[in-house]
């Protein structure tokens, strides 16, 4: 299902074959938390904008709407008009990140309370199995615990260790879902992710455990919570290597351009960050040269497009000046106009990168790349 078709030193490029179409490596996969991407745009304007993976989140579509309901209406690609792969992610993250308080994490699962209403949920890794089963994704994300990434090792280690036990736990339970007569994606494939914090030691011996399980992807989850640039490198540095070559690797919630050419640069096929629609909706808008916040004063009389050369609906169609004025004026279209443009940088930054390493000019793309970036940031 996965194969390399040229590599540079760590980076790598490859055709990920699943039964809902093929992926290009390296991918960002665009993030629709509820099955949407926010800023109103549509799973045609992701066609539009040569989207490869839409990404939608298991907690999210659980308790609001629901994924039983889901189910009924024929699973997420019938639900929202898309014929394309579908990962979703396991709402392990979620249950780290919305849930201050009152969390409590039990060898079975975690009991919580949900962010909406207060209701009480428990979700274990057959839980979350079984609702990505009813969502009929493509690929499913194993269920762990997300550390913090700066916890000391008395916390991360056992909460390793567990993450292990509901991994195999999640094999078990996506192999007997994968079965029944009933289910959506009976071909749904399932990812393990590394945790361990920023700890060398945890995140190798975790690697070397879960690679034994023949998965398959594998997924580095647990960074971009905490820790710097820096940390996190040294982590893909460091984990990497211990990952199969041989099965997409997946740096999940990362991040900016220049996390991305890094982390491609050590190894990583698959990403997906809410950076692009959500700093979109903020007006910020990303160039090859940098990122621009087009409510900066400067561009009141800027008649030129967000990037020239761009083929995006909103370089091809409109100015500065007059998406900011959209946004200035609290209109829909110039946060719509923003995601999309933010959208179609990052899939074409991801073909881009493709392109160089399958060409063999991935190191001088990458260095061109890293230094147009810092020219501006404003």
């Amino acid at each position: 299902m996965y194969q390399i078709v040229n590599k540079v030193n760590k980076a790598k490029s490859a055709t990920f074959l699943t039964v809902d179409g093929r992926i290009e490596t390296p991918c960002f996969m665009n993030v629709a938390t509820a099955a949407a991407i926010k800023g109103a745009v549509s799973t045609k304007d992701l066609h539009d904008i040569d989207t490869q993976v839409m990404l939608c989140n298991t907690y999210h579509l659980h308790v609001r709407t629901g994924d039983n309901l889901i189910k009924k209406l024929g699973g997420l690609k019938q639900f929202t008009n898309w014929n394309k792969p579908i990962l979703t992610d396991s709402g392990g993250f979620q249950v780290y990140s919305l849930v201050s308080t009152g969390r409590k994490i039990k060898e079975e699962g975690v009991y919580f309370k949900s962010h909406i209403d207060g209701k009480n949920i428990f979700m274990g890794p057959e839980e979350s199995m079984r609702i990505q089963s009813n969502l009929g994704s493509t690929i499913a994300m194993a269920f762990d615990e997300c550390p913090p990434a700066l916890a000391d090792y008395e916390y991360i280690r056992p909460s390793v260790e567990r993450t292990t036990r509901w991994l195999i736990r999640c094999i078990e339970e996506n192999k007997k879902l994968n079965s029944y007569d009933d289910t959506i994606n009976k071909n749904q494939l399932l990812f393990g992710i590394n945790q361990g914090g920023i700890i060398d030691d945890i995140r190798i011996e975790h690697a070397k455990e879960i690679s034994k399980l023949n998965l398959t992807g594998y997924a580095v989850g647990g960074l971009a919570v905490g820790e710097s640039h820096e940390q996190m490198y040294h982590i893909l540095d460091v984990v990497v290597p211990y990952l199969p070559v041989d099965k997409p690797t997946y740096l999940m919630g990362v991040g900016t351009p220049a996390n991305i050419i890094e982390s491609v640069d050590r190894g990583i096929d698959f990403f997906d960050c809410v950076y692009p629609s959500r700093n979109g909706r903020h007006g910020h808008v990303y160039t090859k040269y940098g990122k621009l916040n087009l409510l900066n004063q400067k561009y009141e009389n800027d008649c030129e497009p967000i990037e020239e050369g761009c083929n995006c609906e909103a370089c091809k169609n409109y100015t500065k000046s007059y998406i900011r004025h959209l946004l200035k004026s609290k209109e829909m279209l110039g946060m719509r106009l923003c995601v999309m443009h933010n959208l179609y940088y990052y899939n074409h930054l991801m073909i881009t990168i493709r392109n160089a390493i399958r060409n063999n000019t991935w190191n001088e793309v990458k260095y061109k790349l890293i230094n147009d970036l810092k020219q501006n940031d404003i």
